[in-house]
């Protein structure tokens, strides 16, 4: 980046380290970062839209929907995450082209699956191998966003089933008898009420989800655990910029970055938690 780093081996001190840490490949480091952040940004409401579809299905008065919803939310308790993290981005993946050959390789005869093989068409490849990096970036993406709002989905998803039984059954009591119809209760009486009880549980899962992101580095998405592991292993003198280990100072970063992300949130749901109180009839409206 600077001029004085067109040959590093001269360097020494401070230019060094301003010309080692500029580097294309510290530039991808940083920008990790952000590839972090937008996976919470968008995990986080998709995994409350799964639950909160989860959890409402769990309560229809349709069989056949109540047993879909309780099943989704009992399923990711009794499998292991990390099953469904390398799962869910390969069957995904597998569906989207067994269904792209269908309809683009309707004349190819031969199966697609051919014993421990996969196979299809060019045509039906995604993305295809004539895309640019960046789109194989944003689909790979796209996949591990996938898993973590299905996975996380179910826990939220139960998280607001057990806060939708809180609710006092007064209060439904008394939208009946005001003559509410069920959806009208459902939308101005048992939803505004469960927040309460819900964001215990909530916090708890956003914690979780902050921790869970490393999991990126398995599904083959250069996160920031890529770059630190890839940065800071032993470089010999056949590297522009030869160093030791320092894996420990790389991961000393990200648990830095870490910390500070829980205590910046955590900061955050305790005020959120304070004013949802106000008025309630729980502890923690009372200490309000």
């Amino acid at each position: 980046m600077f001029s004085y780093c067109v040959d590093p081996k001269t360097l020494e001190g401070l230019m060094w380290l301003s010309c080692y840490v500029t580097t294309a490949k510290h530039m991808s480091f940083y920008y990790s970062f952000f590839v972090v952040m937008g996976l919470l940004s968008l995990a986080a409401p998709l995994a409350m839209a799964f639950g909160f579809a989860g959890a409402t299905a769990a309560r229809s008065s349709l069989k056949i929907v109540r047993a879909f919803g309780k099943g989704y939310l009992a399923m990711i308790r009794g499998i292991p995450d990390i099953v469904f993290f390398l799962f869910i981005p390969i069957a995904l993946d597998q569906a989207f082209e067994y269904l792209r050959h269908k309809v683009l390789c309707s004349d190819v005869t031969e199966a697609v699956r051919q014993g421990n093989d996969f196979v299809v068409c060019a045509a039906a490849k995604l993305p295809l191998n004539t895309a640019s990096e960046w789109v194989h970036d944003i689909y790979g993406f796209s996949l591990a966003l996938l898993a973590f709002g299905f996975v996380f989905g179910a826990f939220a998803g139960n998280v607001l089933s057990g806060a939708m039984a809180a609710v006092p059954k007064a209060q439904i009591e008394t939208g009946e008898a005001y003559g509410f119809s069920s959806s009208q209760i459902f939308r101005r009486i048992l939803i505004p009420q469960m927040w309460i009880y819900a964001l215990p549980g909530l916090s708890n899962l956003w914690m979780i989800l902050i921790k869970a992101t490393p999991l990126l580095f398995l599904l083959g998405i250069e996160d920031i655990v890529y770059w630190a592991k890839e940065l800071g292993g032993i470089k010999t003198g056949v590297y522009e910029y030869p160093h030791p280990d320092w894996r420990a100072w790389y991961f000393g970063v990200l648990m830095i970055f870490y910390l500070s992300l829980t205590y910046l949130s955590q900061s955050v749901l305790d005020k959120l938690s304070t004013r949802l109180s106000k008025g309630q009839a729980t502890m923690a409206g009372k200490a309000v």
